[in-house]
């Protein structure tokens, strides 16, 4: 599979499972229940020696249902300045910014929380990549393998012709 990540660290791969591998089936439930995002809904699972340690989701500033869905039908800051994928969070309060990325809020709660989740696994569903922070916090928490939803390029990109983006659940 030859996939041109907008962002990956050196020495680093993202691995794949189908959809029906239990911790991503828990990752997407995480995202359904507990994503604030509901254009672009993330959810996290970090895995520890076989086991779920820490369950995230993506947030976003704007909770008002009606911001929302003025923010899903396209009234985003960002999009309307052309901003790049995975950069400039700050300028939209409708899309989660890194700090409230699932992958980087999975690595902080375990270190609010005294947990060593070195050697650990994260599976991600809902994105098809993860910008540098996310990368910078998940490499210096101990995260050791990524892994994504298979065909998650096509299926979260926004530019791929046959993403589910505001789909996802359906």
């Amino acid at each position: 599979m030859n996939i041109e990540y907008p962002y990956l660290p050196e020495g680093r791969e993202i691995l794949y499972v189908l959809e029906d591998d239990s911790f991503m089936k828990e990752a997407k439930e995480t995202a359904r229940n507990f994503s604030t995002d509901r254009l672009h809904p993330t959810g996290a699972v970090i895995v520890k020696d076989g086991e779920i340690v820490i369950r995230v989701a993506n947030q976003v500033f704007l909770k008002h249902p009606k911001f929302q869905e003025w923010h899903q039908k396209g009234l985003c800051s960002r999009k309307f300045l052309k901003i790049k994928s995975g950069t400039k969070y700050w300028l939209c309060p409708g899309c989660a910014g890194h700090e409230s990325h699932s992958e980087a809020r999975g690595a902080l709660e375990a270190k609010n929380k005294g947990m060593d989740i070195f050697d650990t696994d994260l599976y991600l569903w809902g994105h098809w990549w993860c910008c540098k922070p996310c990368w910078d916090k998940m490499i210096s928490a101990g995260i050791k393998n990524v892994y994504l939803l298979e065909g998650s390029e096509k299926l979260f990109n926004a530019k791929h012709p046959d993403n589910i983006l505001g789909n996802q659940f359906k």
